[in-house]
């Protein structure tokens, strides 16, 4: 069995249409958790433990609203749920929240509550509730990134009534539902927060389908079912407590060690899967893969224009035009990767194409460094200005760039090497790469960006995003401050209507693409394998996590 979402075309259109976010009553929604699912129904599927391995980084925190990585999305969407969701076609569909409403001033968002739902502590989700997390997001002392650039324009919030809650904004907000459908901006208990950063970060109090029980650090979480749980999300099949007992969610970052363990039967399902292995699985009547294009930002190069190398446009494009990328992609990734041209991931409405700007053309990149004056060259071959090297710091993550994505850049240094680069390639863990990013201690990096709105692009690419959030990491790696395109995207952000704002991320893509501060490669690739003995697991199309409130596993 094979799952694949990568929005087409049509999917995009769906998406840009809902952009509108009229937000009147969602077609199939009411008031009330739904409880369709009897007891008797769950009890008739299969019971058991699911044992899943990631290759991704452990978590240094479960409570989403800290930091904001993708590990944390990946085990905290078990547990905890967001106000909205996605359906495969890449609509927002209801699950904390039934209807939202952008005031006529735009000013302000009105949303009602599910009713009937409460946290894993027994304390009630209700619109205090969502006060409770706004406050606890836009906290300094959360230290959050992802979550509080998601919510920065929120100004207060008012409960209305029990379930209905208020967004009050410093300035419009066209993006903030579809923000608020991201691991991120998940709801946790208010009384689970207050008890600390280091209780709610070992054990985070959600609504979702599975409860943590424990967490054995650098081994595994160890999941349990909610038996009082009543809120999936609209497209759930199962409407009532998951079929699953427990999920043991252990950390296994070696890849070719994942790949035993499933194939022995050690584990149930895997993350960050080798290319070459998915292709190999896709033909198996043992296993069965899936895969999804994260929403957000494609998988891309971004240049450090605030250091000596990379300011100079014209070294921006010779580096682009050094790269032969296309059949190093198609060999690579065992043609299981498209090649991106665009900024905005597939997944996402309004992304923009520029294959014209990434030819293949070494003769043009030597014209162009000659030009900018690196036309010495040292013993190796390197060219220099000045006394200076033209070195290249490339810093990759371990945790965030499979095997694959190391070969890819490895092939972009030798090809760079020809017309006069030195690329410096360091593998480190994920804790020194957010170090070197922070302080900027780069020219060139892989930072992947993972969000649901098309606003991404003025979370990543304003100038305020080269500030830092108070987790310490900046958003922006290019360091460009162009007032232009500040107001462009500034400008964006306000509207919902996607016949005003799509027009204008596709302006701010253009500049951003001719500029030579962002070399696209492909999509944010999750990428999943499992034993045929697992049914019912999805990839939730509000980022492509795993969701196993539907799953089931035959005994072995």
């Amino acid at each position: 069995m094979n799952l694949s979402s990568r929005f087409g075309k049509s999917a995009q259109s769906a998406v840009a249409a809902l952009s509108a976010l009229a937000f009147v009553a969602l077609a199939g929604c009411s008031n009330s958790a739904s409880t369709s699912t009897s007891d008797s129904g769950a009890s008739a599927a299969s019971r058991g433990t699911l044992v899943y391995a990631t290759g991704d980084a452990e978590p240094t925190c479960l409570d989403p609203h800290v930091g904001g990585n993708f590990p944390q999305a990946l085990v905290g969407n078990q547990v905890m749920e967001s106000l909205w969701s996605r359906n495969s076609e890449g609509e927002l569909i209801p699950w904390l929240a039934t209807e939202g409403t952008e005031a006529a001033d735009k000013m302000s968002w009105t949303v009602k509550l599910r009713e009937g739902v409460t946290f894993h502590d027994g304390t009630p989700f209700n619109a205090e509730a969502v006060a409770a997390n706004i406050a606890h997001l836009k906290d300094p002392d959360t230290a959050s990134s992802t979550g509080i650039l998601s919510v920065q324009k929120i100004s207060s919030v008012d409960a209305v009534d029990e379930y209905t809650v208020r967004f009050n904004l410093s300035e419009p907000d066209g993006a903030l539902m579809e923000v608020l459908a991201q691991p991120w901006t998940a709801m946790m208990s208010p009384a689970g927060i207050e008890r600390g950063k280091e209780a709610n970060c070992e054990q985070p109090f959600g609504t979702g389908p599975f409860k943590v029980e424990s967490w054995q650090r650098k081994q595994q979480i160890n999941l349990v079912r909610n038996d009082n749980y009543n809120s999936a999300p609209a497209d759930a099949e199962n409407k009532g407590k998951a079929y699953l007992e427990r999920i043991e969610w252990r950390f296994i970052p070696e890849s070719a060690t994942r790949l035993g363990a499933l194939e022995s039967g050690q584990v149930d399902v895997i993350d960050s899967v080798q290319p070459d292995a998915l292709a190999r699985y896709k033909q198996s009547e043992n296993f069965g893969t899936a895969m999804f294009a994260r929403l957000g930002l494609n998988t891309r190069i971004e240049l450090n224009t605030t250091g000596p190398v990379f300011a100079d446009k014209a070294v921006r494009e010779a580096f682009s035009k050094s790269m032969n990328l296309n059949p190093a992609i198609e060999t690579l990734f065992s043609g299981m990767y498209e090649r991106s041209y665009s900024l905005l991931a597939d997944t996402l409405p309004f992304g923009t194409p520029r294959p014209d700007l990434f030819e293949y053309d070494p003769q043009l990149a030597n014209q162009l460094l000659d030009e900018a004056g690196w036309t010495d060259r040292d013993a190796d071959g390197t060219r220099m200005k000045n006394g200076q090297r033209l070195e290249v710091r490339f810093p990759l993550s371990t945790n965030q760039s499979i095997p694959a994505e190391v070969s890819l850049v490895e092939q972009i240094a030798q090809t760079a090497k020809e017309v006069g680069f030195d690329v410096k390639i360091e593998q480190l863990d994920l804790a020194s790469w957010y170090e070197r990013s922070g302080t900027w201690n780069f020219d060139a990096i892989i930072a992947p960006y993972s969000t649901t709105s098309p606003d991404v692009l003025r979370r990543v690419y304003h100038s305020s995003a080269n500030v830092p959030a108070p987790s310490g990491y900046h958003a922006n790696q290019t360091g460009v401050k162009d007032p232009q395109l500040d107001e462009i995207l500034t400008q964006a952000s306000h509207e919902s209507e996607a016949s005003v704002r799509g027009p204008l991320y596709q302006q701010a893509q253009n500049m951003i693409l001719e500029n030579g501060v962002v070399i696209p490669l492909y999509g944010q690739m999750v990428q999943i394998a499992y034993s045929n003995q697992v049914e019912g697991l999805r990839l939730q199309p509000q980022l492509g996590v795993p969701n196993f409130l539907d799953a089931k596993i035959a005994a072995k």
